[in-house]
């Protein structure tokens, strides 16, 4: 039987391939001095940010493992403190690895990339992908280590196996909560650096996107770094180990019939998963004329085959039941499920973002009467864009669920929501690596245009933009499809919970009473307070950068003519100061919020807390995901020479609708997928306190 050896091999294995990918990418040469110059400020840059960041996460992170141990020590569970406390720092730990992996990685890709498209597309492309998947590969395999070292490590301290799932749970508490401010913080600094240069670059001073000339546009480029790789990194990081976690405690109920298998096919269904995202990797290339995305999308569907192909095996080894002969078939029917609801998740977040279809080319045309019109349809595309998600969402959890129920097995349902979840996420290490590769190539087209590379170099990198551009949207469709299935998993793993500690073998709660209602309504609210503070913090760093730009372009008057060089450490520093500042209130809110609400209304309150801020959540997400994707991809359209092209008043209404789309997609959109699943740690970790 397949078991944690298969785990830590699989990993062994993946860290080797990663450790090649990275051989591979930094063989390849680093184009000329100017480029490399521009290339060493992002780093140094990046590099700031992310110390001055960690550390103030750290001192939070350290001051909530107090609290954490001296709550559990006031009820009288000092041991269960000691564990969970342990947990969450190594978990918030690890996370914060995963954040500065994934912004490395980047960092060192981007200008090989760049380099790479003075020659061809298919090198280009390759190296950004390959680049990209580093960090995908070494994320996912960090989270299936931690929790596979902790898991022995309680094992060989006598702790029994069905007890060991709800004692890690701090691993994934610590992992979301520095998430959170990653996530946050990263992307408050990246959108006000970004809406700042393209209100005053492209609409005031009409140059283009990365050009040397304006004083923001190295802040803008390290942005990239820190918003969408660190902070990227750090949030699917704690997906995998949250929803891991979720799903172990799932497999405790059915013991009786599975034994350790069920707590463990978790692990080893995620760590099959990395080697088809590998094989998937490497399959991705082109002959130079075909679209860089089809290219991408082609390695996506050879990983969730092979994701398939691995998960049946699986399921039949590990969920094979003498007493339910046919509980291995019909589980394996749930992964399906999940897997082929990625992909439909998937196809439909390009529907909505892509320039091939009609809801960007409807917000393009929209331009063509002024800014409010562009801004009224791209809302209106935002909002839209949530219905479809939610039916297959919705149809993925009935179906995986009546599958569970038809093995004939008690919790057998709620199982085949988890399968259905991991299902879903056996691609995440692709998924990443399309992820990641985003930003690369956005950095790398910035080198080439501020390096003054022409010709070949700044076609085949606006190419590799665009399709960056979009898997960004998808990857990010991706991520709040999988954390809608896994807040139902946590949400299964709360009542599960309950159950557990009150003895109790059936757990529901009661919207009906006021204080369970109030609970519900306090979720939903912080949904929308959260997202607030998140926008504004980027709308208030955006003017700060937009007030310096302005008086570098008036004091410094041989900017605009190339004679002299912008003040880009100025921009630069503006932007981290201000993320930090920024970055603390909403993710202080969300753990102070869970704490009152469970202590002063207990469990089934913060059961309801939990249910309705998560579906709350994912409504949010969606529409701030994929509304932003979509404006931003009707001003890329209209770039390409459409509707008057760029300069036109076309082009600067949709760049006011990619401005206002920037912190919904990049800053307030990302950060609610972790604001889900750190709510729905955060009352595992703490459900003690309120009973």
């Amino acid at each position: 039987m397949l078991g944690l050896e298969i785990v830590l091999i699989i990993s062994v294995i993946s860290i080797a391939f990663a450790a090649y990918l990275g051989w591979y990418v930094m063989k390849k040469d680093t184009g000329t001095e100017k480029m490399m110059e521009i290339s060493n400020a992002i780093t140094e840059g990046a590099k700031a940010f992310l110390r001055r960041q960690y550390w103030t996460i750290s001192v939070i992170s350290i001051i909530l493992a107090a609290l954490i141990f001296a709550s559990y020590s006031f009820i009288g569970k000092q041991e269960i403190g000691i564990l969970t406390t342990i947990s969450f720092i190594f978990g918030a730990f690890s996370s914060g690895l995963a954040g500065f992996i994934g912004m490395h990685a980047a960092i060192r890709t981007n200008i090989r990339s760049a380099s790479a498209a003075r020659r061809s597309l298919n090198e280009a492309l390759v190296i950004a992908l390959r680049g990209g998947a580093v960090s995908g590969i070494v994320i996912v395999v960090m989270s299936l280590l931690g929790i596979t070292v902790l898991y022995l490590i309680l094992g060989m301290l006598g702790h029994p196996v069905t007890e060991i799932p709800f004692l890690i749970v701090g691993y994934g508490f610590g992992a979301s909560f520095v998430a959170l401010f990653a996530q946050l913080g990263g992307g408050i600094y990246t959108k006000g650096a970004d809406v700042g240069a393209d209100l005053v670059g492209k609409v005031e001073a009409g140059i283009p996107e990365d050009d040397a000339r304006n004083p923001a546009v190295i802040a803008d480029l390290v942005g990239d770094n820190v918003g969408d790789c660190a902070g990227r990194g750090a949030d699917l990081f704690e997906s995998t180990a949250a929803e891991n976690i979720g799903a172990m405690i799932l497999g405790v109920a059915l013991f009786p019939v599975f034994g350790i298998a069920g707590i463990l096919f978790p692990l080893v269904v995620r760590a099959f998963g990395l080697i088809a995202s590998i094989v998937g990797i490497m399959s991705v290339r082109t002959d130079g004329k075909e679209k860089p995305m089809k290219a991408l999308n082609r390695g996506y569907y050879i990983t969730a085959g092979l994701a398939t192909v691995f998960l049946y095996f699986v399921s039949m080894d590990l969920l094979n039941a003498a007493a339910y002969p046919d509980a291995a078939t019909y589980l394996f029917g749930a992964g399906v499920i999940g897997i082929l609801a990625s992909i439909a998740i998937v196809w439909i977040t390009g529907y909505y973002t892509e320039s091939d279809f009609s809801p960007v080319k409807k917000i393009a045309l929209a331009s063509k009467t002024g800014h409010a019109t562009n801004v009224i349809t791209g809302f209106a595309v935002g909002l839209e864009s949530t219905g479809l998600p939610v039916l297959v969402l919705g149809f993925a959890l009935i179906a995986s669920y009546a599958l569970g129920e038809a093995t004939g097995i008690h919790y057998g349902g709620l199982y085949g929501t988890a399968i259905a979840t991991m299902g879903m996420l056996s691609t995440a290490a692709y998924v990443l690596a399309m992820d990641t590769f985003g930003p690369i190539v956005d950095n790398a087209g910035g080198i080439v245009e501020m390096g003054k590379e022409k010709g070949m170099a700044a076609e085949i990198t606006a190419k590799l933009d665009a399709a960056g551009n979009t898997t960004k949207a998808l990857t990010k469709g991706y991520a709040i499809g999988s954390a809608a299935l896994a807040a139902f998993l946590l949400f299964s793993a709360y009542l599960q919970d309950v159950g557990k500690i009150l003895n109790l073998e059936t757990v529901a709660i009661d919207i009906s009473k006021v204080d369970v209602f109030v609970g519900a309504l306090l979720g939903a609210m912080l949904v929308f307070v959260f997202s607030s503070f998140a926008i504004r913090a980027v709308g208030n760093t955006a003017f700060t950068i937009v007030e310096e730009v302005r008086r570098q372009f008036r004091e410094i008057p041989g900017i605009m003519k190339g004679k002299a060089k912008p003040d880009y450490a100025k921009c630069v520093d503006i932007c981290a100061q201000s993320a930090l500042k920024e970055m603390v209130l909403p993710g202080i809110m969300v753990v102070v919020m869970t704490l009152l609400v469970g202590i002063l209304l207990k469990w089934e309150a913060a059961g309801a807390f939990l249910m309705v801020g998560t579906i709350s959540g994912i409504l949010m997400a969606l529409f701030l995901n994929t509304g932003g994707g979509a404006w931003d991809n009707a001003k890329k359209y209209i770039e390409e020479g459409q509707h008057g092209g760029r300069g036109s008043d076309s082009h600067k209404a949709a760049v006011t609708g990619d401005t206002i789309g920037d912190p919904f997609k990049d800053t307030a959109g990302p950060s609610i997928h972790v604001l889900i699943k750190l709510i729905g740690t955060l009352t595992l970790v703490l459900l003690p306190l309120f009973i």
